[in-house]
Order: structure tokens, then sequence, then C-alpha cells
């Protein structure tokens, strides 16, 4: 059996392991690509797109990482010194 094409927000909010309302801010600043369909107007993001958007987001987070490179704090490392 093939995973569905759509998804609520509640669905991909376990996929993030985040909240749907979290998740609905993210589709609003067009973060997430989704589509609001019916008279309710209920949001339905595709597969996809929040595979595309997990892609974007690993790479966000690897262009951090490399532009604010994690440095340990010298002085909670004792040092050793070695007489002349």
């Amino acid at each position: 059996m093939s995973p569905p094409r759509f998804l609520t927000l509640a669905d991909v909010a376990e996929v993030l392991n985040t909240s749907s309302a979290q998740v609905y801010a993210m589709v609003r600043r067009g973060e997430l690509e989704a589509i609001k369909i019916g008279g309710r107007g209920q949001w339905r993001v595709e597969s996809s797109k929040l595979e595309d958007y997990i892609a974007r987001a690993y790479t966000e987070t690897a262009d951090f990482v490399a532009k604010h490179p994690y440095v340990e704090d010298d002085s909670a490392t004792p040092t050793t010194t070695e007489a002349p």
C-alpha cells in the first residue's frame, strides 16, 4: 500500500514531531507548501512537498552549522602544562 498523497496538518505535525499550530504557522509563512481545500478551507500538504521541506531544512541547517561552528569553552577543559 502506498502512502497517502496528501497529509493533514496534524499528520505533518506527527511526522515532524511538532504541534499542528507550528505546522499551520509554517504554512502561513510560506515555509511549507500546502493547499486549502473544501468549503471550510482545510489545509493539506502533499507528501512530496513535505519531503522537499525536510531536504531544505537539512541544507539550511548544514549551512548554519558551517557559518556558526560550535566552539567548546576552553575554560571548562583542564589544561596541562609541562615544566621546561
